[in-house]
């Protein structure tokens, strides 16, 4: 079965549940995720969360932070201004952090809804996970990926994947066992 008739299969029925539901999709940087996960909430008219709104500015980037599995991402905004108030049915609102122009966007406002779906790297954080209805995770083998982050940014930007953020990735998956965590496995490649 493709990954998209997969992921569907199983959010569909999330969709009637009759109160909000939350599913992550989590995997390491160009597996596939962002894609995936665009499909699925088009094809269920779902919003759709990325944990890349929710980067750390550098100010916070402290050396005792980053050495936290998962301390690259302000998990408690996450938390706080989406998870939490969506989960009870309340109205998500944040400013997205914008890692090119070093500053928070224009305020955002989502109403609940039937099935609200977060995509990204840390988005299955420990401090995260009971949110959601569903966790997923998204793999694809290094040559794959690789390829995709080169088209995705060229050569200065793969580099800058794998010195500084593939590291950080790997941590966070292995410390915090987040395929383990998951209730379905697909292959982004």
């Amino acid at each position: 079965m493709e990954p998209l008739e997969a992921l569907l299969e199983v959010l569909t029925p999330l969709t009637r549940l009759g109160r909000p539901a939350l599913a992550a999709v989590d995997g390491r940087c160009g597996s596939g995720k962002s894609t995936l996960s665009e499909l699925a909430a088009r094809r269920l008219h779902c919003p759709l969360f990325h944990m890349d709104d929710f980067f750390l500015p550098p100010a916070r980037k402290t050396p005792a932070r980053l050495a936290q599995p998962g301390g690259n991402v302000d998990w408690e905004r996450v938390r706080d201004q989406v998870l939490a108030p969506l989960s009870r049915g309340e109205p998500a609102r944040f400013s997205p952090y914008r890692c090119h122009t070093g500053a928070y966007g224009p305020p955002v406002s989502l109403s609940p809804a039937p099935l609200v779906l977060v995509e990204g790297v840390y988005a299955l954080h420990p401090a995260l996970r009971d949110f959601y209805r569903l966790r997923i995770f998204l793999e694809a083998p290094w040559p794959v990926r690789r390829a995709r982050l080169l088209d995705r940014g060229g050569p200065e930007l793969l580099a800058r994947f794998q010195g500084e953020w593939v590291p950080l990735e790997d941590r966070y998956f292995q410390a915090c066992r987040v395929r383990d965590c998951c209730q379905l496995v697909l292959s982004g490649q």
